[in-house]
Formats: C-alpha cells, sequence, structure tokens
C-alpha cells in the first residue's frame, strides 16, 4: 500500500487536476482513495460534478487527513492526497509526516521553481519525522515550443530533487476532462495523447512506491 501526496507551494501550478488523474490512473491498477486535504475542496466538487460510481472515491480530509490515512491506509492498494498549495500549511504537514511518496508539480517558470525551495525545506522537515518519505518534481503544463521550457532543463539541475522523466504538456484535454466529472483515461481519442502521459507518469510514481 502507498500513500502518495500531490505537494505544491504556489497555486495554478494544476496540482488537483494532475492529483485526479494520478488516482484515476491508480484506480486501474488496484483500489484507491482520494484524500481532499485542500480547504478548496476542488477534488471533492469534480467527484460532485461527475455523479458517477465507476470513477475514484473522494473524501473530505481538510479536518483529520492523519485519521483517514490510518482508517484506510489498509483497505486500499493506493491513497492520493491533494494537499493545499501551500508547503507551509498544516494539512501538507500532516501529509507529509504520513506519505510515503511526494509528488511536487511545478510550472516552466521561474517563479515557481523559486517556490519550490520552500517544498524542498518542508520535506527536509518530514523526513525528521517521516525518514522514508521519497519524492518526485513534476514538469506541468509545459509548452515545449518555449524557450522558457527549454530552460527548464538547467533550472531544474540546481534543485535537490529527483525531476520525472515524463513532463505534462499544456493540453485542453486536461480542462475539458475535469469540466466533464472525467479524467483524461475515460475522455475518448481526443485525450489520448494527454491519458498516454498519465499512464507514463503513473509508472514512475509506482515505481517509487
Amino acid at each position: 500500500m502507498s500513500v502518495i501526496a500531490l505537494v505544491g507551494n504556489k497555486g495554478g501550478a494544476g496540482k488537483t487536476t494532475l492529483c485526479i488523474n494520478l488516482a484515476s490512473a491508480l484506480l486501474r491498477r488496484g483500489s484507491t482513495l482520494l484524500l481532499d486535504a485542500d480547504p478548496q475542496r476542488s477534488s471533492i466538487q469534480w467527484r460532485d460534478i461527475a455523479g458517477r460510481g465507476d470513477l475514484v472515491e473522494v473524501v473530505d480530509a481538510v479536518e483529520d487527513v492523519q485519521a483517514l490515512v490510518r482508517q484506510n491506509r489498509d483497505n486500499h492498494n493506493y491513497l492520493i492526497i491533494d494537499c493545499p498549495p501551500s508547503a507551509q500549511s498544516e494539512q501538507t504537514r500532516l501529509a507529509l509526516a504520513c506519505s510515503d511518496i511526494a509528488v511536487i508539480p511545478v510550472l516552466p517558470s521561474p517563479l515557481d521553481l523559486w517556490a519550490s525551495v520552500h517544498v524542498e525545506q518542508e520535506l527536509e522537515w518530514a523526513r525528521s519525522v517521516n525518514p522514508d518519505i521519497r519524492a518526485l518534481l513534476v514538469v506541468n503544463q509545459l509548452e515545449p515550443r518555449t524557450r522558457l521550457s527549454r530552460l527548464m532543463h538547467d533550472a531544474l539541475a540546481e534543485i535537490a530533487l529527483p525531476v520525472a522523466k515524463t513532463a505534462i504538456r499544456r493540453r485542453m484535454a486536461y480542462r475539458n476532462a475535469i469540466l466533464q466529472g472525467r479524467s483524461v483515461l475515460d475522455a475518448g481519442s481526443a485525450a489520448s495523447d494527454a491519458a498516454e502521459e498519465i499512464k507514463q507518469l503513473t509508472e514512475e510514481v509506482v515505481k517509487l512506491s
């Protein structure tokens, strides 16, 4: 059983969208529960919009994320936690203290890279109480043809976190799927490229567990 926390330190990085799609991919591998520890409760809103019984189950974990991890870890293959967009928040700290893996989405921009430094600091703290936690930084909403995206490789080399080989590109398929209460894995041929990215990233995450 693996507990995976989606962690960020800046809004707009696509954390919840990535969390929902990873959870949906993990559900195809085994029993999966999404714990929404973000006070905005966007994952819960997505599940309510869907109104379908075949999607990943989402539980409100804003008030008691660690208790819910303890209650559910023996009943599921994967628990995935949608944390607030602040590494210093209480919910994020509690999630990191009980997670096996921290997945950190970051946009290809200097401001987002600088914000990830705070996540590094919180991971250092988390290792004092949870020494086995592993981390994976994921470049999200990449636009390969831009100069900024081409410079990302050098910029990421300055961050002391492992980086996923799979980068998630900026695609309308992600936004459209969320608005329809879906993941890109069940959004049809229009989302096939996005679905393949999510499958590849999921494989990388699972290998860490």
